[in-house]
């Protein structure tokens, strides 16, 4: 992110003294640095509310002064603006004791009087330059914001596309948990087999009964769950109780989180052959 001499010149700057010459020698020299947005005030107890009325990107501030201080007012502000924002405060102050406490009330930076303007122009660009690198990170975060938002809209959308398209094609469409649980079962598979959601998920990772199952299949199919790899159009066969022979052909992929840990699978089947043993 860089800044452009403009942006800096066009910066919103606030001087805040009780002392006519001090405010009118500061209004020169920023003027004479090319700033264009320099606004200011002896009375501090006004500060705050011309702050959260129109943010400034620095604000020039008297630590001694009648009726209301320099601390007061830092006190202010901080009270008026939110926890993450930056509070663009550089303090003048004519006691060197006053340094410390100041950093400590907020304040980002000081000067001292007398006032060398080298010092002082050199500071005052610092704190702009800081002040509005912070506001363009903060506007970018919002941004990226905005982009994961809008993203993970289309993309629950698209799953939901998915899931209906497939639940439609095929003769039926699951998700399994990272413990290998069903967790959405459609379509009449379990009519089929004869079974319920609660008594696949009792019967252990494998989820499906031993009961008629072809054992050479499942350990094939549970060999590439177990590896975490996607399955296209495997088998799995199974003799009825009644005699007839069921085959399925089952296909799915794993579901990975961002830090890239199995919370699951995914996939539908269809059944491809019916036949009887009798």
């Amino acid at each position: 992110m860089n800044l452009t001499q403009q942006e800096r010149l066009n910066a919103r700057i606030l001087i805040v003294d009780d002392q006519p010459a001090n405010v009118a020698l500061l209004e020169a020299m920023l003027e004479e640095a090319g700033y264009t947005r320099v606004s200011s005030t002896m009375e501090p107890d006004k500060v705050c509310a011309m702050h959260r009325k129109a943010p400034f990107d620095l604000i020039l501030l008297d630590l001694q002064m009648p009726g209301m201080d320099g601390f007061q007012v830092m006190e202010g502000l901080k009270a008026s603006t939110a926890e993450d924002d930056y509070l663009p405060v550089l303090v003048i102050t004519a006691q060197p004791g006053h340094k410390l406490r100041a950093l400590q009330a907020g304040a980002k930076d000081f000067v001292s009087k007398p006032f060398d303007m080298v010092e002082v122009r050199a500071r005052i660009q610092n704190l702009i330059e800081v002040r509005l690198l912070h506001r363009q990170l903060a506007r970018h975060n919002q941004y990226l914001e905005q982009l994961v938002r809008e993203r993970t809209a289309e993309l629950r959308e698209s799953e939901a596309r998915y899931r209906a398209l497939t639940e439609l094609a095929t003769d039926w469409y699951w998700e399994q948990d990272g413990e290998g649980h069903f967790t959405k079962v459609s379509g009449p598979v379990l009519e089929m087999l004869g079974l319920q959601v609660d008594t696949l998920n009792a019967e252990g990772s494998e989820n499906l009964p031993d009961d008629g199952w072809n054992p050479i299949e499942r350990a094939a199919l549970q060999a590439r769950i177990a590896a975490r790899s996607p399955f296209l159009d495997m088998v799995l066969s199974r003799v009825m109780p009644s005699g007839v022979v069921r085959q399925y052909r089952v296909s799915g992929t794993p579901m990975f989180d961002v830090s890239c840990t199995l919370i699951g699978y995914r996939g539908f089947g269809v059944e491809v052959l019916g036949s009887s043993l009798r």
